[in-house]
């Protein structure tokens, strides 16, 4: 799983410069330029990397606990074809705006106004910060198969150990430390040979196809959080099944963000398509052939690192073990990268204007150490609640998935908007003028660009109405934090703080996050 924001933009040293006009979606603070290096292996490892983490290690449990095999194959398929469309917006957007450099929100920003991008920008960076606590809490009970006393019956020590490791890393970041190159390449191999043992042991030794083909479509019972049995419909399994698909697919947009790093930009489609297919077969063929090892009862009740305890039921101990080495370096190196990255959304905005500027500052080693200081911040407040509430990695994965799917709706209706309304189309009282200018586009990619657009739109719809209602509103709430900070950074900048439509949606996050308030102290939704 992952999450890419563009780094380039924060590459000089000391403060950002203090600008003299009110940065706009369509006239962001200037940045510098990149010369395209990147080549087309490294664009597919990007993709790799990103999206085979922690989620594929989870994957078994996390699908076979809502959905049969029969109602995962119309779940994977379903999936396969949404991510693929939205991989490719961001493409579309990136050849389309090749000046929107800041990453995913600069397009929901660029598209329906500063606030909304804010908004987005804002979950996805919440999205990140949740990933981070649920990242350190697989790791943790992943070495417990080693250490014992970290295999969650020790609920306080593992977030004691959770806290320690993270401001150990936020020390070492502020120290200048940017890359971790030999570190990822090691947690790289690390994961992709155990799972590459983990497909070929179970293909050989351990599928059965007499246990894969029972209940192949959920006749009998079903298992859900609560420990009840019962059965549900195959558009309910599926349902259950669309937050942790999307999970382990995050991250498959990492090369269509970095298009202008890319030495040629024919390069980024091809990339895109074969990570893609890569991460793809990997997710369902673990996924899959752990149905045909153990029965999906038994396999609904595994722990988080489920991959584990399948291939132990294949082969034996050594087969967890191995897969659990496989998983601590991982995610290990994961965590690293990604509390270095998560900084980077607020850090360019920032940049941008939409935050005060002071937390996108620079220290004298180009690293956004008060972005990083305020993550770690966020990071440490998430662990105390989680602790606190006995929450579970599911709940974390289905709460960072929801905040995720905001730009990943916004961006596919903007895309759409540029392919359906063509250039020069304005707000009627907007502050901040829609960019929907550029070049004229032909017309056979101007209508690839809109079924894509629409494609993805419609399975966001899908993913936020397959989504548990409760984590939406939980999502809501965690945005007002962001919208008074975002209030204060306008007033004191001047000028007009919402348009008419950013008040709507302004108005409509209150109220959600109210109802969500309201269901909580009543106790009717929890964490």
């Amino acid at each position: 799983m992952t999450r890419r924001w563009r780094r380039h933009s924060c590459s000089r040293v000391g403060k950002f410069p203090k600008v003299t006009h009110q940065p706009t979606a369509d006239h962001p603070s200037p940045r510098p330029a990149e010369l395209g290096t990147v080549k087309l292996p490294t664009l597919v490892s990007l993709i790799v990397g990103s999206c085979v983490g922690a989620g594929i290690f989870a994957i078994p449990q996390n699908v076979a606990n809502v959905a049969s095999p029969g109602a995962a194959f119309i779940g994977w398929g379903i999936t396969g074809v949404g991510m693929l469309c939205i991989a490719y917006v961001f493409q579309a957007l990136a050849l389309r705006k090749p000046h929107l450099d800041s990453g995913v929100y600069s397009y929901v920003r660029a598209g329906l106004g500063d606030f909304v991008g804010f908004a987005s920008a804002w979950g996805y960076w919440l999205g990140s910060i949740i990933a981070q606590v649920g990242y350190a809490t697989l790791f943790f009970s992943s070495l417990g198969y080693f250490l014992p006393v970290f295999d969650g019956s020790h609920r306080l020590l593992q977030a004691a150990a959770v806290s320690a490791l993270t401001w150990a890393i936020f020390a070492t970041l502020a120290r200048g430390v940017r890359q971790a190159a030999i570190l990822n390449v090691v947690a790289t191999v690390a994961k992709i040979l155990p799972i590459g043992a983990f497909l070929v042991l179970v293909t050989f030794v351990g599928f059965k196809t007499e246990v894969f083909t029972s209940d192949f479509w959920g006749r009998a019972a079903t298992f859900g959080e609560n420990g009840t049995a019962g059965v549900s419909s195959i558009t309910d399994q599926v349902k259950g099944m669309m937050l942790f698909t999307v999970w382990a697919f995050i991250g498959v947009e990492g090369a269509s963000t970095y298009s202008m790093r890319a030495r040629r930009r024919r390069d980024v489609s091809l990339a895109t398509f074969l990570g893609y297919v890569t991460v793809f077969f990997l997710l369902t063929a673990v996924s899959f052939l752990s149905y045909g090892v153990v029965p999906r009862e038994q396999l609904a009740a595994m722990s988080d690192n489920s991959m584990a305890q399948v291939l132990e039921a294949v082969v034996g101990p050594w087969g967890a073990g191995l897969i659990s080495v496989g998983l601590c370096i991982s995610v290990f190196g994961a965590y690293v990268s990604w509390q270095m990255l998560c900084a980077e959304p607020i850090a360019l905005m920032a940049r941008d204007g939409l935050l005060p500027y002071r937390i996108g500052r620079l220290n004298t080693r180009g690293g956004p150490v008060t972005a990083q200081l305020c993550s770690t911040l966020a990071i440490q407040a998430f662990i105390i609640l989680f602790y606190l509430r006995e929450s579970t990695y599911e709940t974390m994965v289905q709460l960072a998935t929801s905040l995720y799917l905001v730009p990943y709706l916004f961006s596919s209706l903007y895309l759409l908007l540029l392919a359906t309304r063509g250039t020069g189309f304005t707000h009627p009282d907007a502050g901040t003028k829609f960019d929907l200018s550029g070049p004229p586009v032909a017309r056979r990619a101007n209508r690839i660009h809109g079924l894509l657009g629409a494609v993805a739109f419609g399975y966001s719809l899908w993913l936020i109405y397959a989504a548990n209602v409760k984590f939406v509103l939980l999502g809501t709430l965690l945005v007002l934090p962001g919208l008074a900070v975002y209030v204060l950074t306008r007033l004191h900048r001047g000028g007009r703080v919402f348009n008419r439509f950013e008040w709507f949606v302004a108005s409509a996050v209150v109220i959600a996050a109210g109802v969500a308030i309201f269901l909580m102290a009543t106790g009717r939704i929890a964490l």
